[in-house]
């Protein structure tokens, strides 16, 4: 009768979910294959104790007919009577053994016993025993000294007798099933131990194929989790299974699209930033134009707040074109080599003091004596972008240091373990009033600021962070005693040129 459909949609929704949720593949993968060789080898010692058993069984019943008929030779009918020539060495030989007894008895009728032991229980009630000498065997419990025990019996049922007067005489002989029990143990333990091995070593094989097997997914994994958040270049996968190729290719089309995306969004960032700058320049000029011509007081404060919003407007704009060259595929494509970063920073000093001087603040460069202003510091990278990370530190020292305040550079080379890359620090000191420490990583995201000075845009850290993360380095704040900032720029050295550590510093004005 066909089922239901309803009914078959039922039973479907009440199977167990075999899928690993939540869980680990590879042991959901181990469980379900090695559980079906526990199940399987469970069942086969259970089977082969049976078979054992068996087969014990059946040689225990043909040595019990052996000696069943052995004993009814013993017994001859004499006249109207029995001769029971039964020596002494055939009844020790049949006792012998204590832990495998043997139990005979003779009865005629059956029943009335006339040779034996003891006296053995009678085939049940609905077991047919012939009078042909075949035999029968059925099992049963003995009374004995110490206590009930578990026998076979086997049993033959022979005439004897005159013709006219037909008598039939019973012979039983029974054994303790204890020798059945422990030969067929002995072989469940020969067996069940190659079959133990063999199943090991089948579980170490599906172990060995299974972390095999999932390598591919291990090595995918490794190349996912271990790219930055903004490397979505395809990932490539050698010898996998097409499964994980298949996988490898739905992430590459997946960040194929979002590397679109991504470069579509900083393209119009760039090419909107070079189309506001030559407006707002324009406008910035108009503004400075009106303001020397104006005198209405009121007019001129209009005035300053439009110059004011088209500066800052126009270094934001500046920020976001040098954060959009800071970007991973904008970096690559511009190139890198290798020069001298100590130079750089003198002469990033140098142009910057003009400036410094016009904010009232006082900027140098410490140098611990002539050897060490001549000695590079060779790295290999964007000399633009690093350019603009340091012009970024230094505009943010004379900017919130205030007037009256010191701001100085200095290029610490860091000692290096052996076989390990070395590596270069610029330091931007200045003694203003600082950072609490717990901003000192929070400004370094976007379009944060912690000072409302009316021309700062919350991007300045942020490109120097990116730039640095960019060249493998990194940047960080640091506070100085007993009032102060230091920003520090760290960055691998390519080449030391026998440089050695700053010491205590001299402060040469730049």
């Amino acid at each position: 009768m066909p089922v239901p459909a309803d009914t078959l949609r039922r039973w479907l929704h009440r199977l167990p979910v075999v899928a690993p949720v939540g869980g680990s593949l590879q042991r959901h993968l181990l469980v379900w294959l090695l559980l079906p060789q526990l199940v399987l080898w469970l069942a086969g010692a259970f089977v082969t104790y049976h078979v054992a058993l068996r087969y014990a069984q059946r040689a225990d019943d043909r040595s019990l007919y052996i000696a069943s008929r052995a004993l009814a030779r013993q017994v001859k009918p004499a006249g109207s009577g029995l001769l029971v020539d039964f020596p002494r060495a055939a009844k020790d030989i049949l006792e012998a053994d204590p832990d495998d007894r043997v139990y005979y008895m003779v009865s005629t009728p059956p029943g009335q016993f006339i040779l034996g032991n003891l006296k053995l229980p009678l085939p049940p009630a609905g077991l047919p025993l012939p009078i042909d000498g075949n035999p029968v065997f059925y099992d049963a419990r003995l009374s004995t000294g110490e206590g009930e025990t578990a026998v076979r019996v086997a049993a033959i049922q022979l005439p004897w007798g005159e013709p006219d007067q037909p008598q039939t005489m019973l012979v039983q002989v029974a054994r303790s099933r204890i020798s059945q029990a422990l030969l067929a143990r002995q072989i469940l333990a020969d067996t069940v131990l190659p079959l133990s091995l063999l199943v090991l070593a089948m579980s170490a094989l599906v172990w060995v194929g299974i972390r095999t097997g999932l390598a591919p997914l291990a090595r995918l994994r490794e190349a996912v989790s271990g790219r930055a958040p903004n490397d979505l270049a395809p990932i490539e996968l050698r010898s996998a299974p097409s499964e994980v190729r298949d996988l490898a290719a739905a992430l590459n089309t997946l960040l194929a699209a979002v590397h679109e995306n991504v470069v579509k969004q900083r393209r119009f960032i760039s090419d909107a930033a070079h189309q506001l700058r030559t407006p707002l320049a324009g406008l910035k000029g108009q503004a400075e134009l009106a303001l020397r011509e104006a005198t209405d007081p009121a007019l001129r404060a209009r005035l300053e707040r439009v110059a004011q919003s088209a500066t800052r407007s126009a270094h934001l704009i500046t920020q976001l074109l040098t954060l959009a060259r800071a970007e991973p595929e904008s970096a690559a494509a511009q190139g890198r080599s290798h020069f001298d970063l100590r130079r750089l920073v003198q002469e990033l000093t140098a142009e910057q003091v003009p400036r410094a001087l016009a904010q009232g603040v006082d900027l140098g460069l410490d140098e611990d004596g002539e050897q060490e202003a001549a000695t590079p510091v060779g790295v290999e990278g964007n000399a633009l972008l690093i350019r603009e990370a340091l012009v970024n530190l230094i505009d943010n020292a004379i900017r919130y240091a205030g007037r009256d305040a010191v701001v100085t550079l200095r290029v610490r080379l860091l000692p290096a373990p052996a076989h390990a890359p070395a590596w270069a620090e610029v330091d931007v000191d200045d003694n203003g009033p600082g950072l609490p420490p717990e901003l000192h990583q929070q400004v370094f995201d976007r379009f944060v600021r912690v000072a409302n000075d009316g021309n700062g845009c919350g991007l300045g850290l942020a490109i120097v962070q990116e730039i640095a993360q960019r060249h493998g380095g990194s940047a960080r704040l640091e506070s100085l005693q007993p009032h102060g900032l230091r920003a520090v720029l760290r960055l691998p050295v390519a080449h030391c040129g026998g440089a050695t550590l700053s010491g205590p510093a001299q402060r040469s004005e730049a």
